[in-house]
């Protein structure tokens, strides 16, 4: 089932900027409309970059107040009716459903039409295509955007969101080099700055930068709630304990998915964190002071070189 965006059946549309001539992509099939695909849908929009958005979800009042917002045109309840005419497909699901799109939206693809996804586990998400498929498509181009926020759903979707962030594409020696060109255009087109790296490359670092953090996190908030005092701890927290487990408020079974999708990689990480973390625990037992000196003015410069590369990027 479908609905035509706008009262009356107008379609609603973003005002072109006179100096785009022609979209990046014609139509685009966004299937999940939250957070990461209506920002994209809303920069592609801003800068005219878009033809027509096309979303599909499983709830009716999301896709509806996506409309209202203006950031799709119209939708589809069903995932293969909302990629039979699109140019280029967006997966925005969780990492769990993503075999099931794919298995739903794979015979029905327009020819020529490229798809590419926004797991943050690249490895799971080539699995599920190439299952699907029997091999891996030439038409997939892996991706994943290094950015976001606490919030979901397509009320917190901005234009801004992919401005000078990072977006890492994984594509496999059978990707079509037309197709990693296309996703490429796409995402430079809503600001982001595009990077390749092989699927396990990707992984990895990400298990570090993004999984750890969010599981430590995490296990911080669920670890002092266990406490007997908790109540009083969480009454006095500064605000370094705000800033440090504020991905806590992140979606939590979609960290569940994210951290089985990369459970190998998580795992190891969690392992070399623990090392370290003893190591620490085991200098302030003991009284070696100036070790623990040494682990804290190491981590503040290495910060404050991350802090001028970022700044670097701006």
């Amino acid at each position: 089932m479908s609905r035509v965006a706008g009262k009356g059946g107008d379609s609603v549309t973003a005002t072109a900027p006179q100096e785009v001539m022609a979209p990046v992509v014609g139509r685009l099939a966004i299937i999940g409309v939250g957070l990461i695909g209506g920002s994209l849908a809303l920069a592609l929009r801003r800068g005219a970059a878009v033809g027509e958005v096309i979303g599909c979800g499983r709830r009716r009042e999301s896709l509806e107040r996506a409309v209202a917002l203006g950031v799709i045109d119209r939708w589809y309840e069903e995932p293969a009716e909302a990629v039979a005419e699109a140019d280029m497909v967006a997966v925005c699901v969780p990492l769990r459903a993503m075999r099931s799109i794919f298995t739903q939206i794979v015979p029905a693809l327009a020819p020529g039409a490229v798809v590419t996804d926004v797991g943050s586990a690249k490895g799971s998400v080539i699995a599920d295509a190439a299952a699907v498929c029997g091999e891996v498509p030439t038409w997939l181009v892996p991706g994943h955007p290094i950015a976001g926020t606490e919030h979901s759903g397509v009320e917190a979707a901005f234009a801004e969101l992919y401005e000078r962030r990072r977006v890492v594409l994984t594509p496999l020696p059978e990707t079509a080099a037309a197709a990693t060109a296309q996703v490429t255009a796409m995402w430079q087109a809503a600001g982001a700055r595009v990077v390749e790296m092989s699927p396990e490359h990707h992984d990895e670092v990400l298990a570090a930068t993004s999984h750890l953090p969010h599981a430590l996190a995490y296990a911080l908030v669920d670890s002092l709630a266990r406490w007997d005092d908790h109540r009083e701890i969480f009454e006095l927290a500064a605000g370094g304990f705000r800033d440090f487990t504020r991905i806590a408020s992140s979606d939590p079974e979609m960290w569940r998915d994210i951290s089985a999708a990369n459970r190998t990689q998580l795992v190891a990480a969690l392992r070399r964190y623990q090392d370290d973390l003893a190591r620490l625990t085991a200098a302030l037992e003991a009284g070696e002071d100036e070790q623990v000196l040494a682990v804290y003015r190491h981590a503040r410069d290495e910060r404050a070189r991350f802090l001028k590369i970022l700044e670097g990027r701006a």
